[in-house]
């Protein structure tokens, strides 16, 4: 009999230990500094078993705070819960309990993981988060975008929207400001880090694809959030691409395929990494930006201009036609005069 129970207490003793193997601990106190590192190298040696400890250093450093600037370890849950559909529901579970204000972090990363079958996975651990109810029915439903399904950027009113708007709207009425949740590339800076995080835990080519796209607006003149986006982004990518053979060889592919307002940015990209000149991609970044921020965009440099020389009205005939969508204007009737001014304060808004 003692040797049964002297059996049994070995072998439980060796489940525990088998089970610690499994998930293996690591002191929540460790240094954040630490995951980070080990987060970057993670896609040269992939670590899976040490997913959940890392996890819980980042919750324990409270690292998800502030949404807007834990990106990168957003995108590193959900490329490690996409990078393996058999065991993503084991690893879910294994960051579990959660604290109530950070569920949300798990919500996202499920939407984000790019799985086939993520919003099962999403029903399946719905339970454990009551509190989330609200964000979980979104994504169910379609109203929240999935990582890769967020636009670029939004799409524009164009000049027949625009004045349409203008001879059905009361221009007396006062605008009523309302609060724009719309997610786009173009506007929503953390979304760049979500893709870098993605692409550590995966090394998909997926999440680089999409930063790609976002190249042409570091020669944007347009708005500061593009421009910031598009110089992050080519910035992060030469920055990189010069530590990373494998990125560096398929930018440089990339760049034979690209065509239009890609590839000279990309060209930069590659040049950049290949001489190391990480220094000029900064500093032309922080001088575009700077400009931008004393002159303005490129549409009101242009409407500066065409109101400088009085000529900037559509003609009430053209304007009246386009809104009832009985001419196209491509050209636009001009008059002079002091009515340039007014119209030009509208442009000015629509931007």
């Amino acid at each position: 009999m003692r040797a049964i129970a002297l059996a049994l207490i070995v072998c439980t003793f060796v489940q525990s230990a088998l089970a610690a193997a499994t998930v293996p601990e690591i002191d929540p106190r460790a240094s954040l500094g630490v995951v980070q590192n080990w987060i970057y190298n993670y896609r040269t040696k992939p670590d899976y078993a040490h997913v959940p400890a890392a996890v819980r250093v980042l919750f324990h450093s409270q690292t998800f705070k502030e949404p807007e600037n834990s990106g990168i370890y957003l995108g590193f849950i959900a490329g490690a819960i996409g990078s393996n559909p058999a065991k993503a529901e084991q690893l879910v579970n294994s960051f579990f309990p959660v604290p109530p204000e950070e569920e949300w972090v798990i919500v996202r990363a499920i939407a984000y993981s790019g799985l086939p079958d993520w919003r099962n996975l999403l029903r399946k651990v719905a339970p454990k988060m009551p509190g989330r109810r609200v964000m979980i029915d979104g994504y169910l439903n379609g109203t929240q975008p999935t990582l890769m399904d967020i636009p670029l950027e939004e799409a524009k009113p164009g000049m027949m929207d625009k004045l349409r708007g203008a001879m059905t709207q009361n221009p007396f009425k006062k605008e009523e400001r309302k609060l724009d949740t719309r997610l786009s590339y173009a506007t929503h800076q953390d979304l760049l880090d979500i893709l870098w995080g993605y692409y550590f835990a995966t090394g998909s080519r997926v999440p680089i694809q999409r930063i790609v796209q976002m190249l042409p607006w570091s020669k944007s003149r347009d708005t500061v959030d593009k421009l910031t986006i598009g110089s992050m982004a080519r910035y992060t990518l030469a920055s990189y691409a010069v530590r990373d053979a494998s990125l560096r060889d398929y930018l440089r592919e990339e760049l034979a395929r690209q065509s239009g307002p890609v590839k000279e940015p990309l060209r930069e990209v590659v040049e950049a990494a290949d001489t190391v000149q990480l220094g000029a991609v900064r500093k032309d970044a922080v001088a575009a930006v700077d400009e931008l921020k004393i002159k303005g965009s490129d549409a009101r440099r242009n409407m500066d201009f065409w109101g400088q020389l009085g000529v900037g009205a559509l003609a009430l005939g053209c304007v009246s036609a386009a809104a009832l969508g009985q001419v196209a204007v491509g050209i636009p009737c001009v008059i002079g005069g002091s009515a340039s001014q007014g119209l030009l304060s509208f442009w000015e808004k629509q931007q």
